[in-house]
Formats: C-alpha cells, structure tokens, sequence
C-alpha cells in the first residue's frame, strides 16, 4: 500500500507551487493544459475515497493487472470525458482547483492506506482487494505525473516505486519482462506516451500499443 502514498507524494510535490500561469501550460495529455489535468486527478481522489467506504458484496472479480484490460473499450466515453474535463475544469479558479486536489489526494491516501489488504471494495463497476485498488490508483497517478511535467522545466518526475508498479503492471500484460528497459521507458511506450523506436517495435511486435493510457 505504501506505493499509493509514495506516489501522491511525489505528484503532491509538483502540484503545491503551481500557480495560474503554469495551470494553463500543455500537459502529456493531448488536448488537457494543467488544469485540465488537476481536475481529472481530482476525479480520481474523490473515487479513492468512495471506494474506500464502499465495501463490495462479492468476492475480488479484477486484480490490479487485470483492471487494466478493459481499457479502451469506450472509445465514445473517453472522447466525452476529455471535452467535458476540459469544460469543467476551465470553470475553477485554478487556486482553489489545486488546494481541493492535495486535501483530497491526501485522505484518499489515509483511507485507502487504513483498508486490510484483502479487504474488497467496489468501484466502477469492479469488485477489487484494497491493495489492487492501490496499485491502480498508483499506476494512474504515475503515468499522470509524468503527463503534468511533460512541459513544465525543472519539475520532478514521478516516484521510483510508481514507476516499478507501473513496470509490473505493463509487463504482466505484455506476457513477459523487458530487460535493459529503464522502469520509465516502459511506462512511456507501454500506455502510448513515446513512439516506440524500431528495436522496440520488434520486441513489442505482437503487442497492440498502448496497453492502457
């Protein structure tokens, strides 16, 4: 559990002195600015702690691996929630914006982190173990984090134990390691954030990019 903490922490680092001006710098996301970005991390927050308070009625049907294979299966629901984050984010001040996302990542991290670990919650429409929710939870705030410092100079990258979370993860569902490729690397091919070059299209060559985004 302690890879959830240890990511927000790192993303919370970053977000803390971001001002007005920055909350409209472009992000990794295509189409989002940061605020943009901040809104839809928000999102993810506030269903860390929904999830947290919602013990599930059925045993664990998805894993932190296997949550991420339904991925891409609304094309359409996607494409709404990239305009609709962008209309609503554009409606906060950006002050405001910022200070709810670091209150609610932070008890997002308290509850989750205060759940058994085989304890089984239900969230958009899964029923996963507390430790599984972390890890996706993890994995999403990494790949967010490097999205946000994608164009912003100076800023520090994500922590060392997302990235390998989210290594694991890409890896699981590739059906195998890759050897001799850094932990962010991974994390940037696997889910679409770099264009694979042509050795690495080789070795990926029965894999249909991105894993998940």
């Amino acid at each position: 559990m302690t890879v959830l903490a240890e990511s927000y922490d790192a993303l919370a680092s970053v977000v803390a002195p971001l001002d007005d001006d920055a909350a409209w710098r472009p992000t990794g996301c295509v189409g989002w600015a940061v605020r943009d970005l901040l809104w839809h991390l928000h999102a993810d927050a506030v269903r860390a702690l929904v999830a947290a308070h919602t013990p599930a009625d059925r045993a664990a049907d998805c894993d932190a691996v296997a949550y991420w294979r339904s991925w891409g299966s609304d094309p359409g629901a996607d494409e709404r929630n990239r305009r609709l984050t962008r209309v609503e984010a554009g409606l906060h001040d950006f002050a405001a914006l910022r200070e709810r996302w670091l209150e609610a990542s932070a008890a997002a991290v308290r509850a989750v982190s205060a759940l058994p670990v085989d304890a089984v919650v239900a969230t958009q429409g899964h029923a996963i173990a507390a430790s599984d929710l972390a890890s996706t939870l993890a994995v999403e705030a990494t790949l967010h984090h490097l999205d946000l410092v994608a164009h912003l100079a100076g800023a520090v990258g994500p922590s060392a134990a997302g990235l390998v979370e989210v290594r694991r993860v890409v890896e699981a569902l590739v059906g195998r390691d890759l050897p001799g490729w850094s932990d962010e690397r991974v994390a940037l091919v696997g889910t679409g954030r770099a264009v694979p070059t042509d050795a690495e299209r080789t070795v990926l060559a029965d894999v249909r990019l991105p894993l998940f985004s």
